[in-house]
């Protein structure tokens, strides 16, 4: 039986860009820090579910993956172990999503973790989490770089 505080949450995670690397089908390195939050996460007694795309032997691999690195989920694509392989859920009850395709990306993990630790479920305003200094660095869009540089060119004329 699994006993939960009043502030631990149901976390749903992707695994393929979101745990590791995205080289479906193979599976890519780990993300920095991404096992030893869920680890630390699956330890502070939150209910960790993998939700992922990933069947068959794929989705074993990818279990298997998790366990040789101390992460064992509650449940695998399912709101909870009991729930039959024909239920096949359209919507996952989760407190929280953690996945590579949230608007805006996924955040770095110990950005996610304080988030979590926070207690706040909502995520609405990741703001509040991602300064300019904790914000993935990417590169910004050809186009938008060419206007960039046109303005430039005009402050000089």
């Amino acid at each position: 039986m699994i006993h939960l505080k009043i502030n631990n949450m149901i976390i749903a995670v992707d695994f393929d860009g979101t745990i590791v690397e995205h080289e479906y089908p193979r599976i890519g390195r780990p993300i920095p820090f991404a096992l030893e939050v869920l680890r630390k996460l699956q330890l502070e007694r939150h209910l960790l579910i993998l939700w992922t795309v990933r069947d068959g032997t794929l989705l074993d691999e990818a279990v298997d993956f998790c366990a040789k690195n101390g992460v064992n989920f509650y449940a695998v694509n399912k709101n909870y172990p009991e729930e039959q392989e024909g239920d096949n859920p359209r919507k996952l009850t989760a407190d929280v999503f953690i996945d590579d395709k949230n608007i805006g990306g996924l955040p770095e993990w110990g950005v996610i973790y304080k988030a979590i630790l926070s207690g706040n479920s909502n995520f609405q305003d990741m703001d509040d989490y991602l300064s300019d200094n904790n914000r993935p660095k990417r590169k910004k869009n050809l186009f938008l770089r060419i206007g960039e540089a046109w303005e430039d060119s005009k402050k000089y004329k």
